[in-house]
């Protein structure tokens, strides 16, 4: 009897034991990296007992996953076990092992994308032995060099989810701005009232003159935010270009143009149609300034004016916008770009 009841308190002593070092253990190690847009970036995990094999043997097992909102999103990165090593979608050909020492499990990513930005977790799995480690990646477009402008498609307002609006941007060689490059916008006087995506997967427009319309009259100017919104739920984009090399231009016709006489216009003049991303990055950054209404490559019509006056968007400086008309439409000139070479 007595026997027994030893074996039960060690028992008892053992299971409380373990259930201390599991509840008690730390949560993961947390980092903040940044950045540049298209810059390569290093995101460190080590082995953090070093008494354990490194990762580099057979059986020990390092992956690098980038961590959503809802965890049934997550990405997979990288996996290596041994010699043998995978990476996955938009990381594929595109990330690798630093491998310093048998202990640097740190991930290495190449031409660093907006889309890059976001939580990455490291586990490094050794039998029993797990090290997990989490890095928070901020991706900077540097906004001194670039534009943020807001996009809707042909078919309107608020009809991009969050995969349309990454394509939308993509398709004007732009990409989806991040939090900071809007507020630096609004910052430089950016006054937007429909609602767009941003990178992190919230929804925000910029305010500079308070309106009713437009959040209120009685809250102040400041970045209005939906939050992070279901990706699948439709809104408009604002989207980020950089200062682009090459020369923005109106090309001098001797009559208007149908869409595609614009953009065999520009093939002609041993250039291209110009993108809205053109158009934004001349106006803002250049000054550009033309009162004529000109085709662009997505089949939109607008116009840049840096001067306003009369007949010209008489009350601010913008990008006006004069639709979607139909492309057989003679009515319109076009705006080209030749890239410098």
């Amino acid at each position: 009897m007595t026997s027994l009841l030893c074996i039960t308190i060690i028992s008892l002593i053992l299971v409380a034991s373990a259930y201390s070092q599991v509840t008690s253990s730390p949560p993961p190690l947390q980092v903040k990296v940044f950045a540049d847009l298209g810059s390569n970036v290093t995101l460190p995990c080590r082995l953090l007992d070093k008494d354990t094999v490194s990762f580099g043997s057979i059986g020990v097992r390092v992956k690098w996953t980038k961590v959503a909102h809802d965890e049934a999103l997550n990405e997979d990165v990288l996996l290596s076990m041994g010699f043998h090593k995978k990476t996955y979608g938009s990381f594929e050909d595109r990330v690798f092992l630093q491998e310093l020492d048998n202990e640097d499990a740190t991930l290495v990513i190449t031409d660093v994308s907006m889309e890059d930005t976001g939580k990455y977790r490291c586990e490094i799995i050794n039998g029993m032995e797990d090290t997990i480690q989490e890095v928070m990646l901020e991706v900077r477009g540097g906004l001194i060099d670039g534009v943020v402008f807001p996009y809707s498609p042909y078919s309107g307002r608020y009809n991009l989810n969050f995969d349309d609006a990454v394509q939308a941007c993509m398709e004007q060689d732009a990409v989806v701005a991040t939090h900071d490059q809007l507020l630096e916008a609004w910052k430089g006087g950016l006054d937007w009232c429909n609602a767009g995506w941003l990178s992190d997967g919230t929804v925000q427009y910029p305010i500079t003159v308070p309106r009713e319309p437009c959040g209120g009259s009685n809250n102040g100017p400041g970045l209005r935010s939906y939050g992070r919104r279901n990706k699948m739920s439709r809104f408009d984009v604002f989207c980020y270009s950089p200062e682009f090399k090459g020369r923005f231009y109106w090309l001098v016709q001797p009559d208007r143009l149908t869409f595609d006489e614009a953009v065999q216009a520009c093939l002609d003049d041993g250039a291209e149609i110009a993108k809205v991303g053109h158009m934004f990055s001349a106006w803002k950054l250049e000054g550009y300034d033309r009162c004529d209404a000109g085709w662009l490559a997505d089949g939109s019509v607008r116009y840049p004016i840096s001067r306003p006056r009369k007949n010209c968007s008489p009350t601010e400086a913008a990008v006006r916008f004069v639709g979607f008309p139909d492309k057989s439409q003679k009515s319109y000139g076009v705006y080209c770009f030749k890239a410098e070479q």
